[in-house]
């Protein structure tokens, strides 16, 4: 639906037919084809589809069957899913994991996804959940109960990732605070020193200076103080880069009220009793005062938070900027000079509103290694990603620079215009790009997670889902499970729960 909202998107933006390649489209959101393409051009060979409504995951599983080269996975949209909301409004954690393990593996997905969890539902009711502790429309459980309820399953369950949190209230001014609610509310159930909470593209969970636009500033000073103290949180940043970008989210409230904010156009739906979404073009401008605290906000994040293991680079693709825009950001991170070139471009008096101004870290080569490949293989249990010791896969990237030479800090343009285009990008030990050329098109591996649970707590489980399918869905059991040979090349992840 993104793609069709954005026609103009298409035509600006489009790559020609090649001898091994396809033709394709779009800058925002680029069709399939390109979408590979342009990864491996720059270097990257995994990449992860992070919000998917499990009754429309087929469909999602269709395009990354398409997309050439590169290895993925999908995560499923759990935060509002009836069934999972009743037995956690019951207290019945053990039968919310075992509900889950078997989403999990009937869609094929490989971690959970939570967004605005609760408030998607209240949406269905045109409505908002505004605290942790606000009742959910039609169920007895909160906000909070969701994140520590789903938080206790993940850990049942030893899935390979942490719970994946799109908090409350985001994009909203004045919503760090809900954000540091949200991180401590889970802390008591930290398990060591591993995160258990993952906040994504916290750049939009990071706002402070009151309930308007015309007075936000930045909250990411209190949130990197936060994390850079307690390790039971890691997350991602969603940098903002000034472009063309596509809003799209399943937080259908916070869709409808960008909407409001700029009249642009805005597409909703509902998916029956799992989760919602919203889509809106927009576009981010050096010269709006909001739009540049904005892009402040995500850089503090990671500059600011002193573990590279535990804050990765995205700018939530489409959301923030498009995936092509990654050079431009590592850029950003290496290069006080590079950021101030930009900070003289914006409007002066957001700056005022930020600490970036004052902030002299330049991230190393090999923190850009960590935030971009190392640390999010490791956070995602990817265990033969994001290294190169023994039987790791042969994915690599090559660029034509000389670390002992190039001075990241001064030379920010010479490294970003080598990152733009990987000299090589291997794939299983295959060279399938040089120089920007893509050379071979194998089929990439999809990841899932196979969890196996107790016999009788599956057996009574998958009653209860039998039960609830006859009576909310639209489509029948029997046609909701994703076979395996549905998926182009099957990578599954066993794991055992304790449950």
């Amino acid at each position: 639906m993104g793609r069709l909202l954005r026609p103009e998107d298409h035509e600006r933006d489009h790559e020609a037919r090649t001898a091994r390649t396809r033709s394709g489209v779009g800058h925002t959101v680029p069709s399939t084809f390109t979408t590979g393409y342009r990864y491996a051009r720059m270097g990257y060979t995994t990449v992860i589809e992070p919000a998917s409504p499990p009754l429309k995951q087929r469909h999602t599983h269709h395009e990354l069957n398409d997309i050439p080269i590169i290895d993925k996975a999908c995560f499923p949209l759990v935060g509002n899913n009836w069934i999972a909301m009743d037995l956690l409004g019951r207290g019945d954690i053990q039968g919310c994991a075992a509900f889950l393990a078997w989403l999990v593996s009937a869609t094929k997905g490989y971690a959970l996804k939570v967004v605005n969890p609760g408030g998607v539902e209240a949406w269905g009711w045109g409505r908002n959940v505004q605290s942790l502790d606000d009742q959910v429309p039609g169920f007895n459980v909160t906000p909070r109960e969701i994140i520590r309820g789903l938080c206790r399953a993940n850990s049942m369950l030893n899935m390979p990732h942490r719970l994946h949190l799109h908090t409350n209230r985001v994009g909203i001014p004045g919503n760090y605070e809900m954000t540091l609610k949200t991180m401590h509310a889970v802390r008591d159930l930290a398990r060591g020193d591993e995160p258990i909470l993952h906040i994504t593209h916290c750049q939009f969970s990071a706002y402070a200076g009151g309930s308007s636009w015309l007075s936000v500033e930045s909250g990411a000073e209190r949130i990197a103080s936060y994390v850079n103290h307690h390790p039971h949180v890691s997350l991602d940043i969603g940098q903002v880069v000034f472009t063309d970008v596509t809003t799209m989210t399943a937080d259908g409230p916070f869709q409808h009220g960008l909407h409001l904010l700029t009249g642009n156009k805005w597409c909703n739906a509902d998916v029956e009793n799992e989760t919602g979404s919203g889509i809106v073009p927009f576009r981010f401008s050096r010269g709006n005062v909001a739009h540049s605290v904005q892009w402040a906000i995500g850089l503090e994040l990671a500059l600011l938070v002193k573990d590279p293991w535990r804050v990765y680079m995205t700018t939530d693709h489409p959301n923030a900027g498009p995936f092509t825009a990654y050079p431009r950001v590592i850029a950003w991170l290496t290069s006080r000079k590079a950021r101030e070139r930009t900070m003289a471009k914006v409007v002066p008096r957001a700056m005022k509103r930020c600490e970036l101004p004052s902030i002299d870290r330049e991230y190393l080569l090999s923190e850009v290694a960590i935030v971009t490949r190392a640390g999010t293989a490791k956070a995602l249990g990817l265990r033969n990603k994001g290294h190169l010791g023994v039987g790791a896969d042969a994915d690599i990237a090559v660029y034509e620079f000389n670390p002992r030479q190039l001075d990241s800090a001064r030379d920010y343009r010479k490294l970003r215009c080598a990152l733009r285009r990987a000299a090589y990008t291997v794939k299983d030990g295959s060279l399938v790009a040089k120089n920007g050329e893509i050379l071979r098109q194998p089929t990439g591996r999809t990841f899932w997670t196979r969890v196996d649970v107790d016999d009788d707590l599956r057996r009574a489980t998958m009653k209860r889902v039998a039960s609830s399918f006859e009576q909310y869905y639209t489509v029948r059991l029997g046609n909701y499970a994703i076979r395996e040979d549905e998926l182009a090349v099957s990578a599954p992840l066993d794991v055992e729960a304790t449950v």
